[in-house]
């Protein structure tokens, strides 16, 4: 990890963002350095935000209820393309309200045209109609979300007008 100083700096994370960083930690100035967590030190991850459409979900596990995660996807040209799975961001009311509505839109086979990574298990698949609001870090090397929580859920949005965004 490399420490940089940023006390008096006015933008601090639009420069973690310009410089890639996966995000800052800020402590008291008038705390001491401590090799460990502290209540006074604070992590701070820069997070990029775009929509995915839902193409499917897997069954809950454990004391979860409604699902277990949702797979996402967006499109590419005339393919839908697997971005990943979420399983964060969830309260018990909205895992119980998308599963009645995911169950209202399962289809037989998986929607993704495009898929590496596709759950074997568990897996159930939706006519891609619901569009989320994701945040996430990154995008690994293998075209898929490093570390995303749901947001919400967007009504406001066609899901074949969601692409992959540029960082």
């Amino acid at each position: 990890m490399r420490r940089v100083q940023l006390l008096d700096d006015e933008r601090p994370w639009e420069r973690a963002r310009e410089m890639g960083w996966e995000g800052v930690i800020a402590k008291r100035r008038s705390s001491p350095y401590e090799h460990r967590r502290s209540k006074h030190w604070l992590k701070m991850k820069c997070e990029a935000s775009q929509e995915f459409v839902v193409g499917g979900f897997t069954d809950p596990q454990g004391a979860r209820v409604g699902l277990g995660a949702l797979l996402l996807g967006v499109y590419d040209g005339g393919d839908f393309v697997f971005a990943g799975k979420i399983g964060t961001g969830f309260d018990t009311k909205l895992l119980l309200d998308l599963r009645n509505r995911l169950d209202a839109l399962e289809v037989p086979a998986a929607p993704f045209t495009k898929a590496t990574g596709l759950p074997r298990l568990r897996a159930h698949w939706v006519r891609p109609e619901v569009v989320v609001q994701v945040a996430f870090i990154e995008w690994t090397v293998h075209g898929k979300l490093r570390h995303p929580r749901l947001l919400g859920i967007r009504v406001d949005k066609d899901a074949r007008q969601v692409t992959r965004e540029q960082p």
